[in-house]
C-alpha cells in the first residue's frame, strides 16, 4: 500500500506500551485514508532486488509487512513462500513461522488475513487451518507501538504510510518520537516505518520498500541517515518519481530503496524514466546481479558505485552518471574547505531585523560601528559592487561593544529596542540584547575573499578585494594559499556547481541553495597540480566570467573527459 494521505483519527482507550497513557489516537476508519495501492509488477521488482526469491528457503527466514492495508505487498509474499514451500519440500504451515503483518485499521488486517487465508487454501491447505494460521500472520495494530524483538526479521517489505508528523495527534506523536529518535522535526511518519524496520533486521537482514526519498536530502532525515551510515549499507536506490508505479496517481517522490545490515560494499543507483514499467523491469534485475557498472536504456539509467555516501549534510540526487562522476572525484581529490590550504567556507552576518542593523545613513551612528555591508544585489554583474550600505554594529574584535562607549549607537539600538529584543536571540541572552544573530568576524572585511550568493540558477562567485563584509545571503570563500582568482575560475565551472546540484534539493523556479553545507562538498584538484598557465587561463576565465572556459579547464585538473 502507498501512501496515507490526511487521515482522519479518533480518540479511544488501547494500551500501546513505551509509557504511552491509555487515551490516545488511531486512525478513523470512516475517515479519507488515501490509500494508494503498489501496482504488482512494482512489488514484484521490490521483493527480487531484496532477495525475497523462490529459490531461497523462504520459510527458513522471517519476513514482516510493517503496513500491509489488504494485501499489495503481502499477498504476493505470501505467494513467493507458499511456492518455495513446494520447491523444498517444506509443509505450507510453516508459513506460520515465516511472515509476520501489521496494519492500523481493523478492516484492513481483516482483509488482509482473508487474502493469506484464501491463498494457502488455494495451494491446498484446509479452510480452518489456512484462516488460523493468517490471523497468527497478520495482526491489527500500529507497528511503530508494537513490542518487537530487535534483530530477529530477515526482511521488512513494503510501502509505509505517508503522513506528516504534525498531522497525527499529540499523545501518539509523543510515543513516536520516543519510539523512534530518528523522527525529528517537520518529519513523515515513514522515516519511524524505516528506523524500526532497520532495528528489526538481523545480520544480513534486507529492508525493501518503496517510499519518498526525502528524507535523503532534507533536514529532518538527518538522524536517519546517520543511523543507516553506522550500521547498514545501501544496496539499491531506484528513483521512481515519474513512473506509474501504483494504481492512481501520488505526488510522492518515490524511489525503490534496498538497505542491508551489513557493511557498506556496492550501492546501485538507477533512475527511471515516465516509460519504465514491467517490462524493463528485468533489465534492472540482471544489472544488479551483473559485473556491469553502468546500464543505460531509452527508460533507465543505472551505475554502480563502490561504496555509498556519508551522512553529514545530504544523500547526493540527480543523473547515475553524474553521481558516479561525483564519487569518483571523492575518493581522489581534497575538499574545497582544506586545512593543509587554510581554504575556509563561511556565511555572512544575519541580523534578525534588518531595518535595524542596516541603513545607508553614514551619520547615524559612530563612524568605527559603521560597517560596509555587500549585498546579495550587489553581485549581479559578477563583481563586488558595493552599494552604500552599512552594518550598524555592534562587535569590536569578535566582543560586543559597552553602549555607553558608544552614545549614538546606545541611542539608535534604544530607540529601536522593541524589535531587537523580539528577536529569539536576544529573548536567549537578554544582557546581550543588542547583539546580532552572528558574530562579526574580526579581519573578515579587511580580507581577500570569494563570495557566492544564495539562490541562483547557477553558481556565480565573485572577488571582493578587502572593501567589504558579506551579508547573510551571501557565502564566503577564503585562503591562504589558493589564488582567489585562480580558485574563482574553479567555482564557475560545472564541475563545481555539479557538487552543489548534486547534495542539494533544487528550488522551485529553478534555482539552487548555495549554502556553505553544500559548497563545502566541492572538491577541487591538488593546489601543487594546477601549472601557471592553467593558473592564467582560469584567471582570465573568472574575469571574464567564461563559465564554458573555466570548465574545459577545470575539467582537464579534475581529470574528467571533456
Amino acid at each position: 500500500m502507498a501512501g496515507r494521505h490526511g487521515h482522519a483519527y479518533r480518540q479511544l482507550s488501547l494500551d500501546v506500551g513505551l509509557g504511552v497513557s491509555a487515551e490516545v489516537y488511531e486512525v478513523d476508519e470512516s475517515g479519507e485514508h488515501g490509500e494508494v495501492f503498489t501496482r504488482r509488477w512494482v512489488v514484484d521488482l521490490i521483493l527480487d532486488l531484496s532477495g525475497f526469491t523462490v529459490d531461497r528457503d523462504l520459510c527458513s527466514y522471517l519476513a514482516i509487512e510493517p503496513s500491509c492495508g489488504a494485501g499489495a505487498f503481502l499477498v504476493p509474499m505470501t505467494e513467493r513462500l507458499i511456492d518455495s514451500c513446494q520447491r523444498h519440500g517444506r509443509p505450507l504451515t510453516d508459513v506460520r513461522r515465516a511472515l509476520r503483518a501489521f496494519d492500523l485499521l481493523p478492516a484492513n488486517a481483516e482483509l488482509a488475513q482473508k487474502a493469506v487465508g484464501k491463498a494457502l487454501a488455494d495451494a491446498g491447505l484446509g479452510h480452518i487451518e489456512a484462516q488460523a494460521i493468517a490471523h497468527e500472520c497478520v495482526r491489527c495494530g500500529d507497528f511503530l507501538l508494537s513490542a518487537h524483538e530487535d534483530g530477529s526479521a530477515d526482511f521488512v517489505l513494503g510501502n509505509p504510510p505517508y503522513i506528516r508528523l504534525e498531522d497525527v495527534p499529540s499523545p501518539r506523536r509523543d510515543a513516536y518520537r520516543r519510539a523512534c529518535p530518528t523522527m525529528r522535526g517537520r518529519s513523515d511518519i515513514f522515516i519511524g516505518f524505516i528506523e524500526t524496520g532497520l532495528r528489526l533486521l538481523a545480520p544480513d537482514g534486507v529492508l525493501g520498500f518503496i517510499v519518498a526519498d526525502r528524507w535523503m536530502h532534507n533536514q529532518y532525515g538527518h538522524g536517519l541517515r546517520q543511523y543507516v551510515a553506522a550500521e547498514f549499507s545501501v544496496e539499491t536506490v531506484l528513483s521512481m518519481h515519474d513512473v506509474d508505479a501504483f494504481e492512481e496517481p501520488v505526488s510522492a517522490y518515490p524511489a525503490i530503496t534496498i538497505i542491508r545490515r551489513a557493511r557498506q560494499s556496492t550501492a546501485v543507483v538507477a533512475t527511471a524514466t515516465k516509460a519504465f514499467s514491467e517490462s524493463q523491469a528485468g533489465a534492472l534485475r540482471t544489472f544488479t546481479m551483473s559485473r556491469r557498472k553502468s546500464l543505460t536504456t531509452a527508460s533507465l539509467s543505472a551505475v554502480k558505485l563502490p561504496t555509498w555516501f556519508d551522512a553529514e549534510t545530504s544523500w547526493p540526487s540527480g543523473n547515475p552518471a553524474n553521481l558516479a562522476l561525483i564519487a569518483d572525484l571523492e575518493s581522489r581529490l581534497p575538499l574545497l574547505e582544506d586545512p593543509a590550504t587554510g581554504t575556509r567556507v563561511g556565511i555572512g552576518v544575519a541580523t534578525g531585523v534588518d531595518s535595524v542593523y542596516l541603513t545607508k545613513n553614514s551619520e547615524l551612528v559612530e563612524p568605527d560601528r559603521l560597517l560596509p555591508l555587500l549585498m546579495t544585489r550587489d553581485t549581479t554583474e559578477g563583481t563586488a559592487d558595493w552599494s552604500g550600505t552599512y552594518l550598524v554594529s555592534p562587535w569590536k574584535d569578535g566582543r560586543l561593544v559597552d553602549l555607553a562607549d558608544y552614545p549614538r549607537l546606545q541611542k539608535h539600538f534604544t530607540a529601536n529596542a522593541a524589535a531587537i529584543k523580539a528577536r529569539h536571540v536576544a529573548k536567549n541572552s537578554p544582557e546581550r540584547w543588542y547583539r546580532t544573530i552572528d558574530r562579526v568576524e574580526p579581519g573578515l572585511q579587511q580580507r581577500d575573499k570569494i563570495v557566492i550568493p544564495d539562490l541562483k540558477a547557477y553558481i556565480q562567485p565573485v572577488l571582493d578585494r578587502g572593501q567589504t563584509y558579506p551579508h547573510h545571503g551571501l557565502y564566503f570563500v577564503t585562503s591562504d594559499k589558493w589564488d582567489l582568482e585562480v580558485l574563482g575560475g574553479l567555482l564557475l565551472s560545472d564541475l563545481a556547481e555539479l557538487f552543489v546540484a548534486t547534495y542539494c534539493v533544487k528550488m522551485r523556479g529553478g534555482t539552487y541553495r548555495f549554502q556553505a553545507q553544500y559548497l563545502r562538498r566541492i572538491r577541487v584538484p591538488n593546489i601543487e597540480s594546477v601549472g601557471k598557465r592553467d593558473q592564467a587561463a582560469l584567471r582570465r576565465a573568472f574575469e571574464a566570467r567564461d563559465r564554458e572556459r573555466a570548465s574545459v579547464i577545470a575539467r582537464q585538473l579534475y581529470g574528467v573527459d571533456v
